[in-house]
């Protein structure tokens, strides 16, 4: 490799960037439009899901009677937590917008010529609920509101006044964030995929149908060279337009994200991923006017699967097994337990397995693209 001729082929690259208007489009104003278009979409609550997991720590009958107010007029469907789980800890992992804990004890019962209690007061037991919920769902407000309402209901319909159950929300994360600080992620992955990608594709096919990739072999100029240069020019162009996305995001919705280490190193991992895939891809797209719909063949699918736009649990249980193949979803999840969760391990994990990712695809991209221009077998 020599550093002269790597230099030399990235400055022509980079020149060719930004005369190319609809790159530029592509890898700075799109993401941005994006951000803007679907932070302001998804301020609205999205379709309502009426399933309530409950963590049922009494069982008495007094639950039972609160369980079978849930579940009266089709309010909520209960489904049963295991008790001898952590409830906030099985929300995150099962990515559960709601979850109702019911206390293993419900309290002292209050009763005529006890302290606190009188003979025209009905008997009742305080009997404090929490309910775990996710702030990323934009509709998880509206199921807490509907909670509350079915509350005050059974406690009327149990004891009237005082209150028999009270309700506490509690969130699954240290802190509050809104949807806007899961979407962003989601960007910055969607936009760097897309770039590294279709730059990889189109360039490649157009080189080779232009016959300057068999003339290139005749030079000084060696694979490694033209490979390095690209995964330079790459990340040039993917610390551009996470800058971009984020300081757009930061501006417009005043987004709290943690930016550290681990932002870097997943970038550079989903660019060498998706330029090997891209090499890959090459054989298919003979022609330059052939590279964009096999670019969009593979980017658009990816793209709406791997929980970019909406959560992976919206969808069919099939499709929820298919997202889990894609090196998207895995950047997606790398991105966002770094930068909400501050979840060392779980971004340590993504992170694994989206470097065997980019080792398979680059490895094989390159013996798949010989440097005289032919694919290998």
């Amino acid at each position: 490799m020599t550093p002269r001729i790597v230099t030399a082929t990235l400055a022509v690259r980079v020149r060719s960037f930004y005369r190319e208007r609809s790159t530029v489009f592509f890898t700075l104003a799109f993401p941005v439009i994006l951000v803007l278009v679907f932070g302001t979409i998804f301020t609205r609550p999205e379709h309502l899901n009426f399933d309530l997991p409950v963590q049922d720590n009494s069982r008495s009958s007094l639950s039972a009677g609160l369980l079978a107010g849930l579940v009266q007029g089709d309010a909520f469907s209960i489904t049963h937590v295991p008790t001898d789980v952590d409830a906030t800890a099985y929300a995150r992992e099962h990515k559960l917008t709601l979850l109702l804990v019911i206390p293993g004890e419900l309290g002292v019962p209050q009763v005529a010529g006890a302290p606190g209690g009188d003979g025209d007061t009905p008997p009742a037991v305080l009997a404090p609920l929490t309910c775990i919920f996710d702030p990323s769902s934009t509709s998880v407000n509206t199921k807490i509101q509907l909670l509350e309402v079915v509350v005050a209901r059974i406690n009327q319909e149990l004891a009237g006044v005082p209150p028999v159950f009270t309700l506490t929300p509690v969130s699954i994360l240290p802190d509050r964030y809104r949807f806007i600080e899961f979407f962003v992620p989601g960007i910055i992955a969607m936009a760097i995929m897309t770039s590294s990608l279709s730059n990889a594709l189109n360039m490649n096919a157009e080189l080779r149908q232009k016959g300057i990739i068999r003339k290139l072999a005749t030079t000084p100029v060696t694979q490694a060279d033209w490979l390095v240069s690209s995964i330079l020019y790459q990340l040039i162009l993917g610390a551009l337009s996470t800058a971009v996305i984020l300081l757009v995001a930061y501006v417009a919705f005043d987004v709290r994200l943690r930016l550290d280490a681990w932002l870097p190193i997943i970038v550079a991992l989903e660019i060498v991923t998706f330029v090997g895939i891209g090499m890959l891809l090459t054989p298919f797209a003979r022609e330059a006017e052939s590279a964009s719909a096999v670019t969009n063949a593979f980017l658009f699918p990816m793209m709406f699967l791997s929980g970019t736009f909406f959560p992976v649990e919206m969808m069919p249980g099939f499709l929820q097994a298919f997202a889990k193949v894609l090196p998207l979803y895995y950047v997606n999840e790398a991105l966002r337990a770094a930068m909400i969760f501050a979840d060392g391990t779980g971004a340590l994990r993504s992170v694994g397995i989206i470097a065997a990712f980019a080792v398979a695809a680059f490895v094989a991209g390159t013996r798949k693209t010989r440097w005289g221009g032919e694919e290998g077998a």
